[in-house]
C-alpha cells in the first residue's frame, strides 16, 4: 500500500473518531464507539439508503445551482445531475465511498453505452466488468481511487473483483444484509420470499406470515438489544440510543415497524430498497427499479454532467468553512447529524447559515422521529430558517427507503417550500 493511500485511511479514521468518540476508551460506551468507528473506516454503503426522488422534490434544484452533499455510495450524487444544478460537491469521511464516487466518474467518461454501464453498476457481477475496468476505467483514474480499487482484500482479491461477484453483497452493509439473510434462514424464514408477491397485499400477506414471526425469536429480541449488532447499518452508539428511545417498543418495535415499511408500504415492484434488502440486489431486466443515474432515459444526460461533480474527503463543515458566502443552494445532509453533539451541530450550522444563498434548502434525516435542532442550535442561527414541518412528513411518508423516523426540510429565510 502506497504512504498516499495509507495517508486518505488515516484521513478516514481520524474523521471518523472525532465524529463518534464521545466516551472515554476504556469505558463501555468508548469500547463501543471504537469498535464502530473500526467496522466504518472501510467500504460501508455500496448503495446509498435515501430515495434521491424525494429528496430532488426536496431542493427543487435549478440550472445555476451549488449542492453540498455527503457522498456516501454516490448513486443519489449521480441521481441528481438529472435536475439539473450547475455543481455538486460531493464530501464525504470516507476514503473509501470518494473511490467509489471517482469510479463511477471515470466509468461515466469512458463507457458510451448504457447497457455496459448497467451491467457495470446495476447488476455488478460479471468477469466482464473487471475487463472494462481494466481496458477503459483503469488508466482514467486518479493515483489514489486506482490504488484503492486495485488494492488486495483479505483473501488476495483486488476490490474492484467485487463487481465480478455482485458487488452489492460487499461493504459493510451488503454483509449486514447478508447477515441477516443467514439468520433469517436459520429461523425458518428466507427474505427472498418476500420477492414472490406480485401485488401488495400479497406483500402483507408474506410479511405477516413469514417475517413478522422472527422478531418474536428469542435470539433475534438478545440481538437487537446489543449495538454492535446495527453497526452494519451505520448507525453509531448515539444513533442507537435514539433509535431505541423512539416509541413505547423499544428498539425491537422501532426495527419491526421499519422493515414492516420497507416491505409492505410500497410496491415492490418500484422499490429498488426492498430489493436491495430482500433480494441483495437489483431486480433483473430493463425495467426493474433502479435509481434514476442508472435508469436508461437518463443514462447520456448523467454522462454529459457528470464533469459538474467534485470529490472532498473530510467533513462538511470543514468543506463549507472554505467556501464563499452565500455561494450552495442546497445541502444534503443524510443522518450525519444524528451524530453530533451541540457544539458540532452549531458549528456546521454556523456554516451553512453563512454560505447559503437566498432561499438555499436544507434536508437531512434522523434514526428517530424528532426535530433535533431547537435546544441544540442557537435560536439566533435557526432564526434564520424555516422548518416545513408538514412538508418534511409529507415527503418522509414517500421516502422508498423507509428506514429513518423522520425527514427533515429547512429553508433559509422562509421560503415556501
Amino acid at each position: 500500500m502506497t504512504q498516499t493511500v495509507r495517508a486518505v485511511k488515516r484521513n478516514t479514521s481520524l474523521g471518523l473518531n472525532s465524529a463518534v468518540h464521545r466516551s472515554k476508551a476504556l469505558s463501555r460506551a468508548g469500547l463501543l464507539e471504537r469498535m464502530f468507528t473500526l467496522a466504518f473506516s472501510g467500504l460501508v454503503y455500496p448503495q446509498i439508503w435515501e430515495d434521491p426522488v424525494v429528496d430532488m422534490e426536496a431542493l427543487a434544484l435549478q440550472p445555476g445551482d451549488h449542492l453540498v452533499a455527503i457522498a456516501s455510495g454516490s448513486c443519489n450524487i449521480l441521481s441528481y445531475l438529472t435536475a439539473d444544478p450547475a455543481r455538486i460537491s460531493a464530501v464525504d469521511l470516507n476514503g473509501a465511498h470518494i473511490a467509489l464516487g471517482h469510479l463511477k466518474l471515470a466509468a461515466l467518461a469512458e463507457i458510451d453505452d448504457q447497457p455496459t454501464f448497467r451491467r457495470f453498476f446495476g447488476e455488478a457481477q460479471s468477469r466482464e466488468n473487471v475487463e472494462t475496468y481494466d481496458r477503459l476505467i483503469a488508466p482514467r483514474l486518479d493515483a489514489l481511487s486506482r490504488a484503492y480499487w486495485e488494492g488486495r482484500s483479505l483473501i488476495g482479491r483486488r476490490r474492484i473483483e467485487a463487481f465480478a461477484r455482485n458487488f452489492y453483497r460487499h461493504g459493510l452493509l451488503g454483509r449486514f444484509i447478508g447477515a441477516g439473510h443467514f439468520l433469517g434462514r436459520r429461523l425458518g424464514c428466507d427474505p427472498r420470499i418476500m420477492l414472490q408477491a406480485k401485488t401488495m397485499e400479497e406483500q402483507r400477506a408474506l410479511f405477516d406470515a413469514h417475517l413478522a414471526p422472527v422478531f418474536e425469536k428469542k435470539l433475534v429480541r438478545w440481538l437487537v438489544r446489543q449495538p454492535a449488532s446495527l453497526y452494519g447499518l451505520g448507525i453509531p452508539p448515539a444513533q442507537y440510543e435514539a433509535l431505541a428511545a423512539d416509541g413505547d417498543a423499544g428498539i425491537l418495535g422501532v426495527l419491526r415497524h421499519r422493515l414492516e415499511r420497507l416491505a409492505c408500504g410500497f410496491d415492490l415492484q418500484s422499490n429498488y430498497f426492498a430489493w436491495q434488502a430482500f433480494g441483495r440486489g437489483y431486480g433483473p431486466g430493463p425495467e426493474a427499479s433502479v435509481p434514476p443515474y442508472l435508469e436508461p432515459r437518463h443514462f447520456e444526460t448523467v454522462r454529459a454532467r457528470a464533469g459538474r461533480v467534485g470529490y472532498h474527503q473530510g467533513s462538511v463543515t470543514a468543506y463549507l468553512a472554505q467556501q464563499p458566502a452565500a455561494s450552495c443552494h442546497g445541502y444534503v445532509l443524510l443522518d450525519a447529524q444524528d451524530w453530533m453533539n451541540d457544539a458540532e451541530l452549531t458549528a456546521l450550522w454556523t456554516q451553512i447559515t453563512r454560505t447559503a444563498a437566498p432561499g438555499a434548502r436544507v434536508i437531512f434525516r434522523t434514526a428517530a422521529d424528532e426535530r433535533l435542532l431547537p435546544g441544540r442550535v442557537p435560536e439566533a442561527i435557526l432564526a434564520q430558517w424555516q422548518y416545513h414541518e408538514a412538508r418534511s412528513r409529507e415527503l418522509g411518508a414517500r421516502d422508498r427507503s423507509s428506514i429513518y423516523g423522520a425527514f427533515h426540510l429547512y429553508t433559509q429565510g422562509g421560503v415556501k417550500a
